[in-house]
């Protein structure tokens, strides 16, 4: 689906985009012919002036429109961006499912996608996405290509399909680079994704970018569990045992008082589990550094989509309390206990269990 369109395409645009090359034809612009010639079939062995004469139309540049961003015709464009359009808005997760595993309801609670033209941002606990996407409706079931271009995933590929029933979009994906599914299901093994989202909002969501391309992608600071050996430690003794939420702010959200009552950090030598209403969420070991100000953690998950990440953080003693900060995976390392909205933070209070 290779097509070449600029960001966010609007039909408007495209429609301008036909006029005024139709506007340079009968200008008799040399460039505007040479690029009719090469796109439109019932003109192209003909010189510039016979093209000229031919008394080219509206359709005739529209066709070449076309043909230039990539597509067989007009109306194959405009279903194309039509459907782009009808796919933005905010969208909440109903369901996901992964290898034939249904992921716990809780877990959906603070997701969501947000998607502008071609670009989306996901936002999730354990980390955030950005990247660009391109559908092709004229295959069935429909066909989508995710490339993600900041987050975990930067640099990778999923291929899909998805359909649209007004404000439910289904999408099954394939997450390895395999041959897309052709079905919405998956099962265990297969490496595929299904999910379900309901969309809350139609208004095209603001500070969507897709993210920005580096030249040089960070390196995660680990792959390695054996790199995050226990080393015993004041802080790691300090931490044992179980924890009660007393606050959570994730990328600039609060999480609801009535959600923290059902959430506990267990930890164990240098291993710490999160539970969010009886569910794992976090399943990670634990680095620190105590020698650097503030107190420096790293996480190495070990499950969910995080799986094999490092995210880096820091930590702090307020009374009994434990306070942490930490980044998203693949995310440099905060310096301050902020989480506006955007950052990909997640600042967290704990408060030992009684």
């Amino acid at each position: 689906m290779k097509k070449q369109l600029p960001p966010r395409p609007d039909l408007d645009h495209l429609r301008k985009q036909a006029k005024a090359l139709l506007a340079a034809l009968q200008a008799g612009d040399r460039d505007a012919i040479a690029t009719v010639r090469e796109h439109v079939p019932a003109v192209k062995n003909l010189t510039s002036d016979k093209a000229l004469s031919e008394s080219l139309r509206l359709a005739d540049a529209q066709f070449a429109v076309a043909r230039m961003s990539g597509f067989a015709s007009w109306p194959q464009l405009g279903r194309h961006v039509e459907q782009l359009r009808a796919l933005e808005g905010n969208w909440s997760f109903v369901s996901l499912e992964v290898d034939g595993e249904v992921a716990p309801a809780v877990a959906m609670t603070w997701s969501r996608i947000l998607i502008d033209g071609d670009r989306f941002r996901t936002e999730s606990p354990g980390a955030n996405y950005e990247g660009v996407f391109n559908i092709n409706v004229e295959a069935e079931p429909h066909e989508i290509d995710i490339e993600f271009v900041e987050g975990p995933e930067a640099g990778n590929w999923n291929y899909g399909i998805f359909r649209l029933n007004g404000d439910q979009l289904e999408i099954c994906l394939d997450m390895n680079g395999k041959p897309r599914p052709t079905e919405f299901r998956t099962a265990a093994g297969t490496g595929r994704a299904y999910e379900v989202l309901q969309r809350v909002q139609r208004d095209r969501p603001d500070s969507v970018t897709g993210g920005t391309r580096s030249a040089h992608p960070a390196q995660p600071a680990a792959t390695d569990p054996s790199e995050f050996g226990f080393e015993s430690s004041e802080t790691l003794a300090r931490l044992e045992g179980d924890w009660s939420a007393v606050e959570v702010v994730r990328d600039g959200q609060v999480v609801p008082s009535m959600m923290l009552k059902t959430t506990l950090r267990s930890a164990l030598r240098n291993e710490i589990k999160i539970l969010v209403g009886g569910q794992l969420m976090i399943n990670a070991l634990v680095r620190i550094n105590e020698a650097a100000d503030p107190m420096e953690v790293d996480y190495f998950n070990k499950c969910g989509i995080a799986n094999g990440t490092v995210q880096h953080g820091i930590i702090k003693w307020i009374g009994d309390d434990a306070c942490f900060c930490m980044a998203a995976p693949g995310q440099d390392r905060p310096r301050d206990f902020e989480c506006p909205a955007g950052s990909g933070r997640t600042v967290s209070r704990w408060r030992p269990k009684k």
